[in-house]
């Protein structure tokens, strides 16, 4: 290794997307490798609009491995930190800087400590997979420090030991988790099935019920319907098997109607799944359950799926329309309904790609008012608007797997200290 006194600091930063199940992963096999019991396909997003950015350093200074999330301090002695870490020092490989002086050998790895800055652009814990795009960006981002020469899938069998759904974020696009069937997880790894690119049509909406933290995290509630629910075990062996193959076949085929039937049934599943279990989970809330009543009717109104909804351990919805014409008018049917609390600024209120806002002709809140009853609901008397229940919408669309970012600007620890900006 370098002379110690020259206490240098060498660093990463990465960039990942968070991704959202399709069909869903709910339940271990195996808690302390991360074990499925069933498959479960999902639609990485774009991580211009919701990702973990992650800055990771090395340097001899370094007493302690530390890390900061969002800003504050976060311990790394939990179990699955760590599995992560030793799992990716075994797996290290020789660096050398020239430039800079450093020089680390395999062995070094071992000794050096780390740092590691990780921030959300979206809600931490809220359901919306935070916990898989920040594993996911901690490995991919270790690994490049440390020159693991692993490919994308052995690295997601080391994220999925640190939160299951991140070993898809591995990827981009549309992407399988294979649950295996080793005992030591080597065969539980992550696939793509087809990336960004071949379904461009679709258009992603997430409306944000809540921000706030969970009542029940995904770790307790997927050990408490392992134990209590029935109809857990009889998804995982009878009904997910069969619609992987079917998901597999509507993602190859371009098949939105199919798509959009599997995505939300398997949604609805898995939240009876969660009212089966003892005690009820409940991740959903009045809020939630409007808006899917809002894309039935209209989906029936149509004769056909315009719009698919799945919803993961949480009350956020997150709406896959089958183009940019089905989401702007899905933009206007929600508008409508759940318009903002206050003369909100449109553009604090929709957020990702404005210009959905644009094809469905709202340009200001005066356009939110002036908006008609969808024609499914004109007859409801009363017709009920529910103003301010959703607290924002991203629109997006399904994106990459993780990069590098070489802009030193975007790092989020200093290059000569190795502590957060």
């Amino acid at each position: 290794m370098a002379d110690e006194s020259k206490k240098w600091v060498l660093m990463v930063t990465a960039q990942t997307p968070t991704n959202i199940a399709v069909i869903k992963y709910w339940g271990k096999r195996d808690e302390s490798l991360i074990l499925a019991v069933n498959d479960s396909i999902s639609v990485t997003l774009d991580p211009e609009h919701l990702c973990t950015t992650t800055t990771v350093a090395v340097s001899p200074s370094f007493d302690q491995d530390r890390m900061w999330l969002n800003g504050k301090e976060f311990p790394l002695s939990g179990g699955r930190y760590q599995r992560c870490l030793k799992e990716l020092r075994s797996r290290a490989s020789d660096v050398e800087v020239e430039k800079k002086g450093i020089k680390i050998t395999k062995k070094d790895w071992e000794n050096l400590h780390v740092h590691i800055a990780s921030y959300n652009n979206f809600p931490t814990a809220a359901g919306l997979a935070s916990s898989a795009a920040g594993f996911a960006c901690l490995v991919f981002s270790l690994a490049k420090l440390m020159n693991v020469k692993e490919d994308p899938g052995k690295l997601s069998a080391i994220a999925r030991q640190g939160s299951g759904s991140a070993c898809r974020s591995l990827y981009g696009g549309f992407v399988k988790w294979v649950m295996g069937k080793n005992d030591n997880g080597s065969d539980s790894i992550a696939v793509q099935l087809a990336d960004e690119k071949h379904w461009d049509d679709l258009v992603i909406v997430i409306a944000v019920v809540s921000s706030r933290q969970k009542e029940t995290s995904s770790t307790t509630g997927m050990r408490d319907s392992i134990e209590t629910s029935v109809l857990l075990q009889h998804r995982a062996k009878e009904v997910v098997p069969k619609r992987i193959v079917q998901m597999e076949e509507a993602i190859k085929n371009l098949d939105f109607p199919s798509f959009a039937r599997l995505t939300c049934a398997d949604s609805n599943q898995f939240h009876a799944v969660c009212l089966d279990t003892s005690p009820p989970i409940f991740y959903m809330n009045d809020t939630s359950h409007r808006i899917i009543s809002c894309v039935e009717k209209w989906n029936r109104s149509e004769g056909s799926p315009q719009v698919a909804y799945t919803f993961d351990a949480g009350p956020n919805a997150v709406l896959v329309a089958k183009n940019r014409k089905a989401a702007a008018l899905l933009l206007q049917r929600l508008l409508f309904l759940f318009p903002p609390q206050s003369d909100a600024d449109l553009s604090s209120y929709v957020l990702g790609d404005k210009s959905i806002l644009q094809d469905a002709g709202v340009k200001d809140m005066k356009d939110v008012e002036a908006l008609s009853p969808p024609p499914e609901i004109k007859n409801n008397n009363p017709l009920q608007k529910y103003k301010g229940d959703i607290s924002y919408f991203i629109c997006t669309r399904p994106g990459r797997g993780p990069v590098l970012l070489s802009d030193e600007s975007q790092a989020l620890l200093n290059s000569e200290t190795g502590f957060p900006k």
